[in-house]
């Protein structure tokens, strides 16, 4: 069974005053197995944020489902579907979304906080993924004190603390420089190891090529796919750019293992 199903997604976006109908994504279909790391890529207005934010339930599609643990998190009502990303799913954004007025730890702790967890499992859950993301000399700091790379392990952290079924990260190298990227990719690599499914947007050749699989969205449809496979990290950069030239150049769909 499919930890998150996709089936026949649609999304039509309508002007104002009834207008002309833009669709951002036509017929999309995939699954994602518990425990995968899953890039997703594409050329700007290509539809991959619409597809993660209707994943994410953060919008509605015009048709189609989309299943977390069989559960149509579509049809969900909207009083209650705050509650249930919180407990189900993780978010890394590229601008990191820490709030100022909070420490690093504070922050972390919010979603706990909301959800009504008591203080000691907080600091139960926090101390070993602390380590873990190499933060924990840095909780008492606020955001505007550390670094960009520190926010997004920071933010990371928020995001696993949850023990997410499923953790969303949005272009999450996209605010850091070449050696934070690479810092956080090698920690997404490690907790995905230990069993945390992951599904990341992104631009960036060098970030799709450490996941497992990375999908292709091409003008709302999905275009291609290629696993990792037993491919080096090297093989599989080579690949994601020789699609991305194919796409580009508008090339017909195919599929690699």
């Amino acid at each position: 069974m499919a930890l998150l199903e996709i089936k026949n997604l649609k999304k039509i976006y309508t002007g104002r005053m009834g207008g002309q109908q833009v669709c951002a994504l036509n017929d999309v279909s995939f699954s994602v197995e518990k425990g995968e790391y899953v890039a997703i890529m594409g050329e700007s207005g290509s539809g991959k944020t619409t597809l993660l934010n209707i994943m994410a339930s953060l919008d509605k599609p015009s048709a189609g489902s989309v299943y977390l643990e069989e559960k149509d998190i579509t049809a969900i009502r909207q009083k209650d579907i705050c509650a249930f990303r919180r407990d189900n799913m993780g978010f890394v954004f590229q601008d990191f979304n820490l709030l100022d007025t909070l420490s690093l730890q504070d922050n972390i702790f919010l979603p706990l906080v909301l959800a009504q967890v008591p203080y000691q499992e907080m600091y139960n859950r926090l101390d070993p993924l602390a380590q873990k993301l190499e933060i924990e000399e840095l909780l008492d700091k606020y955001p505007y004190e550390v670094s960009g790379g520190q926010k997004q392990r920071a933010a990371a952290a928020r995001a696993l603390i949850t023990h997410p079924k499923i953790v969303f990260a949005d272009e999450p190298t996209g605010a850091l420089d070449s050696r934070a990227a690479d810092k956080l990719l090698s920690l997404f690599a490690k907790v995905n190891e230990e069993g945390q499914t992951i599904l990341m947007v992104t631009h960036s050749i060098n970030a799709a090529s450490h996941a497992r699989r990375v999908l292709f969205i091409k003008d709302g449809c999905v275009f291609n796919q290629i696993y990792r496979g037993t491919h080096t990290k090297e093989e599989m950069y080579k690949q994601i750019s020789d699609t991305l030239t194919v796409l580009h150049m508008g090339g017909g769909r195919n599929e690699k293992e």
